[in-house]
């Protein structure tokens, strides 16, 4: 995608989370009795199936835990720092910190309760909008993704190697999957989560169109 479509899909992004905060912070009640409604339909399933719940924390607690995804981030930018990359070691580290800022300024600013049930199955700190775990993932997973190398064109479709093609479902699996932890253990409202997806994606096109310095080739990532 070219600069200028990263630009408009970031913005895009934006005016959306714009949106979606504006009716959380109003308490539009179309909005919260929908979130109701998927909350309390997975608590269920997650009171139900403790075994499947217990499979779900070491996910959520430990795959996809916003500091090991910043532990991967790290390590990704010692690599790129060390192969005489710092320009876009630099672009890892403040988007990531770009995010922390604005998930935690935005819990302040709003404020929202997280759900609270008789029967709890996991607990979480902090308010709940918005999702600290889905807009992590998507930050990290979205800068990661940008780091492989650039496909060769053919008249009829684009090769993808297939350790790309193995990257970008990884990638997909951690951002969806992520959220769906947050719902299923009953921490986080549908819309926190979506917000974390939108803002996430949001810091990445951000990222990706801050014009840089010279031209390096792309690194491979193996």
């Amino acid at each position: 995608m070219r600069i200028d479509g990263v630009r408009r899909t970031g913005i895009g992004c934006a005016l959306l989370a714009a949106v979606l905060t504006a009716l959380v912070a109003a308490r539009w009640r179309p909005l919260l009795s929908y979130d109701d409604r998927v909350a309390r339909s997975l608590h269920a399933h997650a009171v139900a199936r403790p075994g499947v719940t217990g499979l779900v924390r070491v996910l959520t607690d430990w795959v996809w835990d916003p500091w090991t995804l910043r532990a991967v981030a790290a390590l990704v930018c010692l690599w790129l720092w060390r192969r005489g990359d710092g320009q876009r070691a630099l672009r890892i580290v403040l988007a990531t910190a770009t995010a922390s800022a604005v998930q935690q300024g935005l819990k302040v600013l709003v404020g929202r309760e997280r759900p609270v049930w008789l029967d709890p199955v996991d607990s979480a700190h902090y308010a709940a909008y918005p999702s600290g775990h889905a807009m992590t993932a998507t930050v990290v997973c979205g800068l990661l993704l940008s780091l492989l190398p650039r496909q060769t064109a053919t008249p009829r479709r684009a090769r993808v190697s297939g350790p790309a093609r193995t990257a970008w479902v990884l990638a997909t699996v951690s951002v969806l999957g992520v959220g769906f932890t947050r719902l299923f253990l009953g921490v986080h409202w549908a819309s926190d989560v979506v917000a974390g997806w939108l803002l996430g994606a949001a810091v990445v096109a951000l990222a990706l169109s801050l014009p840089t310095r010279g031209h390096r080739p792309e690194p491979a990532v193996s």
